[in-house]
């Protein structure tokens, strides 16, 4: 089969199309052929080695962690899922690959696709969709009522956490460019802050959690500013936490850098008395099968920038490394 690989860690070396073998499919597992592959930014990182301290992936390797297809092969174990059955996954840590034409999922990373969405918009959910779960629902418990800030309004997860925010009933506030404005006010932002015009700080008060998405140290302690007392700030960029590096199971050399690195933030939290926490999301078929529900109630729609053909896989990796995509960006492998 045909597969995008990381013949080496690199910031400036591209994917390379190659052919490789087809995955060998083990009893918990279904091997599906991909439809539709989302880009992220943590393909870029896993690419350049950010990640190498905590997952160190042996390349080569296939890059790619979003995918939509249809089942081909079944494991002897699997019994909830059944060939030509359509679905997505954002595949385990370890078992990634989704820029190919096939790869092999473990049956509980694994979710049937919403019915109502194309292979290319199924395949744009998956990562930002648990991503904002596990943020807003799993950790920060948002409820009715509350006051949540949402940083970069019209990014992949930003699109997809306004939606869930409202959903749940909160009050929600993001940053955003000019030309920008009316789409995040589309899917429900309350307050938007200009950030080519304004200081979100002087708009923002008394906020209950912040989705922090934004690697300036600066813009970090602005956001733990706008917290009230016992409020938390959620951070998708870091720097990793202790608790972060106990659930990974890391040694303890690696326990302490993170200690190390993490140290200030969380010193100017507990100053402000909130919280830091760091989300480094993980798979998860059933927290996935509830966004479906809520895809297919119509609660949540995709928001798609562009669509590139597969073997623009390169194109795709670079334009979403712009910092310039309104929502997602998605290959069509098949």
């Amino acid at each position: 089969m045909k597969a995008f690989i990381i013949k080496k860690y690199s910031k400036k070396e591209k994917l390379q199309l190659t052919e490789v073998a087809e995955p060998i499919v083990k009893g918990n597992e279904v091997l599906v052929q991909i439809h539709a592959a989302g880009v992220n930014l943590l393909d870029s990182m896993i690419k350049r080695g950010d990640f190498k301290l905590f997952l160190p992936y042996k390349t080569p390797l296939i890059n790619g962690h979003d995918m939509a297809g249809t089942v081909v092969k079944v494991g002897l174990a699997v019994k909830n899922f059944k060939i030509g059955d359509e679905v997505y996954s954002r595949v385990g840590d370890y078992r990634i690959g989704t820029f190919a034409e096939f790869i092999s999922v473990n049956v509980s990373d694994l979710s049937l696709k919403p019915k109502n969405l194309t292979m290319e918009e199924a395949a744009s959910i998956p990562l930002v969709g648990l991503t904002s779960w596990q943020a807003l629902v799993e950790i920060g418990k948002l409820k009715k009522g509350q006051k949540v800030f949402i940083q970069a309004g019209s990014g992949g997860v930003g699109t997809f956490a306004i939606q869930l925010a409202k959903y749940l009933g909160a009050f929600v506030a993001t940053t955003t460019s000019t030309t920008n404005i009316d789409l995040v006010k589309s899917l429900g932002a309350d307050l938007v802050v200009d950030y080519k015009k304004e200081d979100f700080e002087t708009k923002l008060k008394d906020y209950d959690l912040v989705l922090h998405s934004n690697r300036d140290p600066k813009i970090l302690e602005k956001s733990l500013r706008i917290l009230k007392s016992g409020g938390q700030l959620i951070s998708l960029v870091g720097p990793p936490t202790p608790e972060f590096a106990d659930a990974l199971g890391l040694s303890w050399p690696l326990k302490l850098v993170i200690n190390l690195l993490s140290f200030s933030a969380r010193k100017k939290a507990k100053k402000q008395n909130v919280s830091f926490k760091f989300l480094f999301m993980k798979a998860e078929g059933k927290q996935l099968e509830q966004i479906t529900q809520l895809i297919e109630s119509g609660v949540i729609k995709p928001v798609i920038d562009k669509v590139f053909p597969f073997e623009q896989t390169n194109d795709a990796m670079a334009y979403v490394e712009s910092g310039r995509t309104k929502g997602k960006v998605v290959i069509k492998v098949k």
